[in-house]
């Protein structure tokens, strides 16, 4: 390093930016959101659910902070430690994708013909 160069370390986020308001959730990122918010609402801890779940506990917290991307067999196995089944988690991600969705992903013009579309 040459002496004119300034000493300026290289800052690395230790958390990802987040996704612009516009742009479609990671579905990694939002099953991670629907196992930590089942979990927590048990008030269970990583500990509790990896040990039932078989999987270790550094790799359950990156599931749920949307760092890993889980096989189906660990979300499997993380669903069942909640006393959930697979399908269960996959519809609450999917409801959860659903809502975070930009408006403009969900307009009428991109539903399909005959589609009937209901408010809350």
């Amino acid at each position: 390093m040459s002496s004119d160069t300034p000493d300026r370390a290289r800052v690395i986020p230790l958390r990802p930016v987040p996704a612009a308001p516009d742009r479609e959730p990671l579905w990694r990122d939002v099953v991670g959101d629907v196992l930590r918010r089942e979990r927590a609402g048990q008030r269970r801890t990583l500990k509790d659910v990896a040990e039932a779940a078989r999987i270790s506990v550094p790799y359950l917290s990156e599931v749920e902070r949307g760092r890993k991307e889980a096989s189906s067999e660990v979300l499997a196995a993380a669903a069942r430690s909640l006393g959930l089944g697979l399908a269960d988690v996959l519809s609450l991600a999917q409801d959860e994708l659903v809502r975070r969705s930009a408006p403009s992903r969900t307009s009428t013009a991109r539903m399909p013909r005959g589609a009937v579309r209901l408010a809350a």
